[in-house]
């Protein structure tokens, strides 16, 4: 590949990360400032609390794929841009730890926390007496919370991962227009 076509790839790719990044906070600050509250406006808790499961799930695999994309497009910068001088948006340590922290978090609410919120939130919708319902809801809600706040800990280090992407690039961008303005 030509370095001019490495150097198109490279933007290319990056550009398509911010944005996936930008997809991945969005979407949550979305369904928190619009969609929870125009759904327990309108239907009960029983429906508004299906629905938004089935929500929160499409946003999961939506953050799945977005993760899976940002790992293989750091994989492509790594094997392609290995040992070149020409590196544009070189991967730095940041970008792993980060990477790293949203891949086990969402492991961990897709893996375990999701599924178990999810049976007792069933159970507490099926069960029968006031005691046994206070005692489903008292078991979901503690799971709930341990799930949302894991919800904002990804979203934090998806927009930590954003803006340290987005800095580079303006850093990168100053460093080229010092560099044109200097004549080299």
């Amino acid at each position: 590949m030509s370095e001019r076509g490495k150097f198109r790839w490279q933007c290319v790719g990056y550009i398509c990360e911010v944005f996936g990044l930008m997809i991945w906070v969005g979407g949550l600050l979305m369904i928190i400032a619009v969609v929870i509250p125009a759904v327990f406006n309108s239907f009960s808790m029983e429906q508004g609390g299906r629905f938004l499961r089935r929500v929160f799930d499409g946003y999961s695999l939506l953050t799945l794929g977005i993760l899976i994309f940002l790992i293989v497009m750091v994989g492509c910068r790594y094997w392609t841009m290995t040992g070149s001088s020409n590196m544009l948006f070189p991967i730095t340590r940041i970008e792993i730890i980060l990477l790293l922290g949203m891949a086990i978090t969402t492991s961990v609410i897709m893996g375990v926390i999701g599924p178990k919120t999810i049976a007792l939130q069933e159970q507490a919708f099926e069960a029968v007496s006031e005691l046994d319902k206070k005692t489903a809801y008292d078991q979901f809600f503690r799971m709930h919370m341990i799930s949302r706040a894991l919800y904002l800990v990804n979203v934090a280090l998806a927009t930590g991962l954003l803006v340290s992407k987005i800095r580079h690039v303006l850093i990168s961008w100053h460093s080229a227009r010092e560099q044109v303005r200097d004549g080299f």
